[in-house]
Order: structure tokens, then C-alpha cells, then sequence
């Protein structure tokens, strides 16, 4: 023990001031106060490296002045002393406090006390090290959450002739709870594309993500030739729009794996998975790369944006509530068209919501804006956008996942 700072916190009794002879004779520099006057000890530069407080406190007050100490970078060793009532010294040594008592003998005193610090020092250290095996075990296994969630992302994104297609993912953290997937359905004649987002973040965002995301795409490769005129389909979702003549005549072979794996995975996520509170926003489009006619589900996810090659653009608003809520949520299948220079933008709300320093958003005007003007190649608007996002937020503290995917007819 190299230093010898002691603080006695009781009022002046003859018990009192022989601890302070003894204290002295010690070899230790002293400082007696009140419990009143603790706030202005809390303020000052010297810092204790003996507590030694009233039993006649109680063992609460006690616990909250060691707190007190504590919160205030100190980490002083805590002894208490009777003052009279040997049961309130009994409590605070069953708290778990050292004690002494008198008579007080210096050298006794002294020795007694570096016992109690030097222990006070142990148990420090070894909690110290817990902590550390623990964050050490904690960041390893984010780390292989990390690893395994990265593996649920494509590696290559399929692209049709004449097509750019182009992706971002920057997470918050080190796992994420947005998605995106692009795959070939249809022997390549068909492209899926598919952006989500599920509420909230960390480890359990991450593997509601990795869950939603598998079953969105097997079972959208499963579909096959679905039916699309059975009869649970009214209660499922509105096709009106198929009808429509204007439409392409093979549209309908991406119709059934897309509301196929949108509804069986809503119904699954709803009945299986609700008392986990957590659901998924999606925008899942299938194209037909010849045509340019797009149909989509869009289940509470932000309005993807079609940007024409004149400039003018369009939002695609939800067609149904998120994956995950009700287990019999029906889900409108919309359509679009995209002509050479038109472009499809899909996001989720990490990039409309980053904030800057002063926590204003980037907000959806200028992401639109920064998407009409960046027409021109799929990879441009996503390289363009991720940094004008880091530009504007700056410093400050990314507070959601960003997700990104533009496709963009030649």
C-alpha cells in the first residue's frame, strides 16, 4: 500500500478521534468529515485510498457512499467502525464491508488496514479479468455472428443482359438486421430482387434476419408452376392487376413464388415466432428481364423508387403490412415497367433517417433528389449515395443499418 490517504466519514465521538490519533500515528494523512459534507470531498482533486465509515450509518448509506466514491473514478477501500451498536456493524459486515474496532493500536491498525487494501486490490484484479474473458468471449462470438450472417448475403448478384444491378450493406454493428438478395428464378428468366429490414437491432435482429431471408428465397425457389387461381388465394392477396392486357403474357410465372414465399413466410413468422415480438419490413420484386415488367410485394418496407430516363419519378408505396405481424395479412401484387435508362432504387431506412451532429436527417428529399441525378449507372447511385450519407452524418454515430440495391436497364 504506497499511499496513505485516509477519509473518516462519522461525526466526532471519542471513538472517532482515537481512529484519528491512531490513523496518524499510523504513518496515514487524514481528513475527518460529516455525511453532509461528503458532496464537497466528491469535488476536490485528493482522492482516499481508505474509506473508513460509521456503522451507525446503516449498511444502505454505506453502500451508497462506497457507490458514490466509485462513480466518481475512485475506487477507495471501504472499512467500516462501530459506534456503540455492535448489530449495525454486524449488518454492514454481512453486507460485505471490513471492519475494525477498538481499542485502535497503530500498528495493529495499520496492518489490519493493508490487509483489508491489499484484498479490496485482489478482488478488483480477478473482476477485472472476468470482465475481460467475458468481453473477449462476447466479441468473439459477435464476431462469428458476423462471419456467419455475411454468408447469408450473395457473393456475385446475377445480371440479366443488359441490366446493372448494384448493391450496399453497412451495418450499424457488428451484425445487422437488414437484408438484401438478388437470384434467378425460372431458369434465368426471371430476376428476384429482395431488400427487408426487421425491427430493432443486435444479435436477435441478426437471426430473425438470417431466418426471414432463407425462407423468403427458398421458398420463392420451391414455388415452382404455383396455381395461382386456387382458392385460398383471395384471402391471400389481390391479382387484379394480371389481368390486365397491357401486361406481359408470362408474368404470371413470377406471380406464384412471389406471393408464395411472401405469404408462407408471414404465416410461419406470425404463428410460430409472435411472441418474440420481432417482424420484418420487404420489398420483393420479380422481373422479367426482356420485358422490363416488374411485379412486387411491398410489406411495410419504404416506397422503392423508379426513376424514368427523363428524369421523372415514381414511389412504390406498401402493398401490404410487414412479415411477420398477422398470420392471415393479405398482400397486393402491384406491377411496373422499366425502360432502357429507367432505374429502381430500393433502400432501407438507415439511409432517409441517418442524422448528423445536430440529429437532423438526411431525410427523403435528398435522397430522392441524389437518385434522379445519378441515373446513369446502378453502381454510381449506390457509390454516390453511401458517400453523401457519410459526408453529411459526419462524426456522428451511425444509429442504423444501411442497406442499399438499384437496378438499372441499359
Amino acid at each position: 500500500m504506497t499511499s496513505k490517504n485516509a477519509l473518516i466519514i462519522g461525526r466526532q465521538t471519542s471513538t472517532t478521534r482515537e481512529l484519528n490519533n491512531a490513523l496518524r500515528l499510523g504513518g496515514f494523512d487524514v481528513r475527518q468529515v460529516v455525511p453532509e459534507e461528503i458532496a464537497q470531498i466528491l469535488d476536490l482533486e485528493a482522492r482516499p485510498d481508505m474509506l473508513l465509515v460509521s456503522a451507525g450509518l446503516g449498511l444502505q448509506r454505506v453502500a451508497l457512499l462506497s457507490e458514490r466514491f466509485a462513480a466518481q473514478g475512485r475506487l477507495p477501500t471501504t472499512v467500516v467502525y462501530p459506534e456503540g451498536d455492535l448489530s449495525e456493524l454486524e449488518m454492514c459486515v454481512r453486507g460485505g464491508f471490513d471492519y475494525v474496532t477498538p481499542p485502535f493500536a497503530p500498528s495493529l491498525l495499520r496492518t489490519r488496514l493493508t490487509s483489508c487494501w491489499e484484498r479490496g486490490q485482489l478482488t478488483l484484479a480477478v473482476e477485472e479479468m472476468a470482465n475481460a474473458a467475458s468481453l473477449y468471449s462476447y466479441e468473439r462470438d459477435l464476431s462469428i455472428a458476423r462471419e456467419i450472417q455475411n454468408g447469408f448475403l450473395p457473393d456475385d448478384l446475377p445480371v440479366p443482359h443488359g441490366w446493372e444491378v448494384a448493391a450496399r450493406f453497412r451495418p450499424a454493428s457488428l451484425v445487422a438486421g437488414d437484408f438484401y438478395d438478388v437470384f434467378e428464378l425460372a431458369g434465368g428468366r426471371r430476376l428476384a430482387t429482395v431488400i427487408g429490414d426487421v425491427c430493432d437491432k443486435g444479435v436477435g435482429a441478426a437471426l430473425f434476419m438470417a431466418l426471414i431471408r432463407t425462407m423468403l428465397r427458398h421458398t420463392a425457389e420451391q414455388a415452382g408452376a404455383w396455381d395461382l387461381f386456387a382458392d385460398d388465394l383471395a384471402r391471400m392477396t389481390s391479382v387484379r392487376e394480371l389481368a390486365d392486357p397491357a401486361l406481359h403474357p408470362g408474368l404470371s410465372v413470377a406471380a406464384g413464388p412471389l406471393l408464395q414465399a411472401v405469404s408462407g413466410t408471414n404465416s410461419y413468422m406470425a404463428r410460430h415466432h409472435n411472441r418474440q415480438g420481432y417482424f420484418c419490413t420487404v420489398f420483393f420484386a420479380m422481373l422479367d428481364p426482356v420485358s422490363g415488367t416488374m411485379l412486387y410485394i411491398n410489406g411495410g418496407h419504404n416506397p422503392a423508387v423508379v426513376v424514368r430516363a427523363d428524369g421523372h419519378h415514381v414511389t412504390l408505396p406498401p402493398t401490404g403490412p410487414a412479415v411477420g405481424l398477422f398470420s392471415h395479412s393479405t398482400y397486393l401484387i402491384e406491377h411496373a415497367a422499366l425502360q432502357p435508362g429507367d432505374s429502381l432504387f430500393m433502400y432501407t431506412d438507415g439511409v432517409p433517417e441517418s442524422r448528423n451532429s445536430a440529429g437532423e436527417f438526411f431525410g427523403m428529399n435528398r435522397m430522392t433528389d441524389l437518385v434522379v441525378g445519378h441515373r446513369d449507372s446502378a453502381a454510381r447511385l449506390v457509390d454516390t449515395m453511401d458517400a453523401t450519407v457519410r459526408r453529411y452524418t459526419g462524426s456522428a454515430e451511425q444509429h442504423d443499418d444501411i442497406t442499399m440495391l438499384a437496378l438499372r436497364r441499359s
